[in-house]
């Protein structure tokens, strides 16, 4: 297969290029106006990629594909066709399920799975405790080789033994501890940011403080046991203080934001569940410093945190909706047309924090494009502008709380271990 007249996103900025794939991996990479030739493709498959870049294959170390147990919500057919809509062609599966991956049997459950029906990589979690249940830890040995990291996500581990038992194991295994950072001490029965709009408005409020201190707990725990640490979805200004402070410090942590806390705060909010999530959206002053923390390197990575539920789990308001949005169809769109756009920060800047970062950090194959690597990349159209529809997702959670934004960035076609896994009809042939 030959894709051609495409830009590429090398050193030097977007240049013309076309690609050579067979097998599964890139075998040629080739500019024709510098090297004043191109690629024989006669009798082959062609497609041109006229006025479209490609990009390397996005990676989310963060998505909650809901099966097996929760399979009305989302599947995992449903979510990885919508991850390859979105131009991922690779994802992290939080373990938040029914059985829970806490044993190889209960994996096995969800592996079948995948196997079956995944359109493109999907890289299971294992928990770091039975259950999620924060009482005793999972069988973390036995998970090991078939986990790409260790989560309690939707839970922060409460006690702080277990979780410094849960980081040493993992470090024996050569393995990242992905840590959904709250303690539910300082909660207060909240379900949205402990705020100006929750004031106002009679809500119970989330302090920012149930993440941060257990942050800091934890890179606490990283620093003593030297042990890779990894923090989910931070939202808060202090989250990003404690970090930074622990990477000057020579503490091995990564770290993921997701788009809605770059873009939103707590004056967005109105009084329906797509606005719900956990951790929730916070300040302005928050937002603004975690935008700091994507500039000055703190922050690693960008996760949407997928989130999907069902139509009438989303509709009951922000106090009684159940917690969590769908992202993957709209993230690109959404911090390119906001960033890039506006030269806050690079297109190469955002393909390291959506692609480079993750895979480097979790191991997982992809991360840029090279001759010899496996073919996944995306090819997106970036003049293209569109407003997002929650209800044209091909997720089945609908919900998103940037219905009628106008974007510009659109997936034309996705390509997974050289086989084209989405393309959209208007891309040519």
């Amino acid at each position: 297969m030959f894709y051609k007249n495409a830009r590429l996103l090398t050193e030097n900025g977007l240049e013309p290029f076309d690609i050579a794939v067979e097998n599964g991996f890139v075998t040629g990479i080739l500019n024709p106006a510098a090297e004043g030739k191109s690629f024989s493709s006669e009798g082959e498959a062609v497609i041109s990629l006229k006025n479209k870049i490609i990009l390397p294959g996005f990676i989310d170390v963060h998505v909650h594909l809901r099966e097996p147990g929760f399979f009305y919500k989302e599947g995992v057919k449903s979510g990885t066709a919508a991850a390859s809509a979105g131009g991922y062609t690779a994802v992290c599966a939080m373990p938040n399920l029914n059985p829970f991956p806490d044993s190889v049997e209960h994996l096995a459950v969800e592996e079948e799975i995948i196997k079956k029906d995944a359109s493109i990589a999907v890289y299971p979690y294992g928990c770091i405790t039975e259950g999620e249940r924060g009482e005793k830890l999972a069988d973390m040995e036995q998970l090991a080789e078939r986990v790409v990291a260790f989560s309690d996500d939707g839970k922060g581990v409460q006690n702080p033994a277990l979780m410094e038992e849960a980081m040493r194991r993992a470090k024996s295994l050569g393995k990242i501890v992905a840590a959904h950072s709250e303690d539910e001490s300082l909660l207060f029965g909240g379900y949205i940011h402990d705020g100006a709009y929750a004031k106002a408005h009679g809500h119970r409020g989330i302090s920012s403080a149930s993440e941060y201190k257990q942050i800091e707990r934890d890179l606490a725990l990283a620093k003593k046991i030297g042990h890779k640490h990894h923090v989910c979805h931070i939202s808060t200004k202090e989250s990003v203080k404690l970090i930074r402070r622990a990477k000057a410090d020579g503490a091995d942590v990564t770290c993921e934001t997701a788009p809605h806390y770059l873009l939103l705060s707590d004056e967005d909010l109105r009084e329906e569940g797509r606005f719900k999530m956990n951790p929730p959206l916070r300040s302005k002053a928050d937002r603004d410093a975690l935008i700091e923390g994507i500039l000055d390197g703190t922050i690693d990575m960008i996760a949407t945190d997928h989130a999907p539920h069902s139509a009438e789990e989303k509709s009951k308001g922000l106090a009684g909706s159940a917690f969590g949005i769908s992202g993957l169809e709209t993230a690109f769109a959404l911090l390119y047309t906001n960033f890039v756009k506006k030269n806050i920060f690079s297109l190469t800047k955002l393909v390291e924090l959506m692609s480079i970062n993750p895979a480097k950090r979790f191991g997982i194959a992809g991360g840029w494009l090279g001759k010899g690597k496996r073919a996944d990349f995306t090819v997106f159209d970036l003049d293209k502008k569109s407003i997002i529809d929650g209800k044209k997702f091909i997720s089945k959670g609908k919900s998103t709380p940037f219905d009628g934004y106008e974007v510009f960035g659109e997936c034309a076609m996705t390509i997974y271990n050289g086989r084209v896994v989405w393309q959209r009809s208007s891309t040519e042939k």
